[in-house]
Parts: structure tokens; sequence; C-alpha cells
């Protein structure tokens, strides 16, 4: 939890240090949007059902003049809702609720439309992002979450009048988020993240 607290800490400070000295290529400011999470086992005995949750923090981002391209990165509290249950039986869904500390980092390519672009911009984007567990790490006592989390983001987005950062996208867990703990029958399951996030960002 200390190394979680100073990458958290780090990144604060380089994210405000950025934004300050940047004459104009670093912005930041406050996001928030909603998530909707599925895990995907790697066993056709458990199935996962689609949960919305939500996610809020802070971003920042970094434009190269004239040619387009950028990036950005966040630093995001994320609640993960998920239901999953064993096929052909009879047992209601077992729900797994999990807050995550998100870190994502996007190459962006921004589509020049001349004319408008002061008014609209729409961009694409993809990039890597490391999760961080603060929740509880056990789940019915058979199976238990991950304390670290890696994915790949893929993502379009427009951004309005400057300020407004409008986005959407499409993570594809690369590391199990949920393992069936070692003594339950199904002890070789494990799942992995996959989910859509659409959010939205004021940048100054």
């Amino acid at each position: 939890m200390k190394s979680v607290k100073s990458i958290i800490l780090t990144l604060l400070l380089v994210m405000s240090a950025s934004a300050a000295h940047a004459g104009g290529l670093f912005r930041f400011g406050p996001k928030v949007g909603l998530t909707v999470n599925e895990l995907h086992f790697n066993s056709s005995t458990f199935d996962g059902s689609n949960k919305t949750g939500w996610t809020a923090g802070i971003m920042t981002e970094f434009k190269v003049p004239v040619i387009g391209i950028g990036a950005d990165l966040s630093m995001m509290y994320v609640r993960r809702n998920s239901d999953f249950m064993a096929k052909n039986s009879s047992s209601n869904n077992t729900s797994d609720n999990r807050d995550y500390i998100e870190i994502p980092l996007n190459l962006r390519y921004n589509l020049s439309l001349p004319v408008i672009n002061n008014v609209i911009m729409p961009y694409i984007a993809a990039g890597p992002s490391v999760s961080f567990l603060t929740s509880r790490r056990s789940v019915e006592n058979a199976f238990r979450n991950k304390s670290v989390d890696w994915a790949l983001n893929f993502g379009i987005g427009v951004q309005l009048v400057k300020h407004i950062d409008i986005s959407a996208r499409y993570g594809l867990g690369l590391t199990k988020a949920v393992k069936a703990i070692s003594d339950y029958e199904d002890a070789g399951i494990q799942g992995k993240n996959r989910y859509w996030t659409i959010s939205v960002a004021y940048l100054f």
C-alpha cells in the first residue's frame, strides 16, 4: 500500500508541475464517467454478465503542436461491479464489487478538421493501463481479487470548444483480476476484466 501511495503522489506532482510550466502544451482537469464491466473466465464453467460502475479523478493532456499527436494520463478511482455464476447452477449470481486506483496512459492522434478545430476535434487513442485494488480481496470464500490489474485500452473521443473532452474506450484485461482460491474445487479458474468506460473531462 505504501508503494501505491508513493506512485499516486508522484503522479499528482508530475501532473500539476507539467500543467503549470509547459506553456499551454499541458492541460489538466477533473474527469468523471461510467463503466460497464464483465469478467471473462478461462473456463466455460462460469459465465459473467455486464454490470455498471463509475469512475472519477483527474486527467492531464499533452499535445505536440502542428502534427496532431499527443497523450493523456489520468488517475482515476474506479468501481467495477461484476456478476458471475456457474452454468447449469440453480444458485444465485455471485456479486463482486471492486474498487481500484486506475492509471491509464493513452497515445492520441487528433483528427484535424479545417475551420472547425476550435469547436470540435475528434481523436483516436490507445495505450496501457494499470489498476491497484483498494477494496477487499476475498469473494464468497471461493475467489480472490488480484491486487494489480494490467489492461490495454482502445478508444475514440472528441474535444468540444477546446475544453470539454468526451471519450469512450474499451479495456482488454491482460492479467487475471479474479482467481479461484487454491482449496476451491475449481482452483484453475481465472477471470480477466473486459470493460467499457464512457467519460467526460473539463481541461483548463
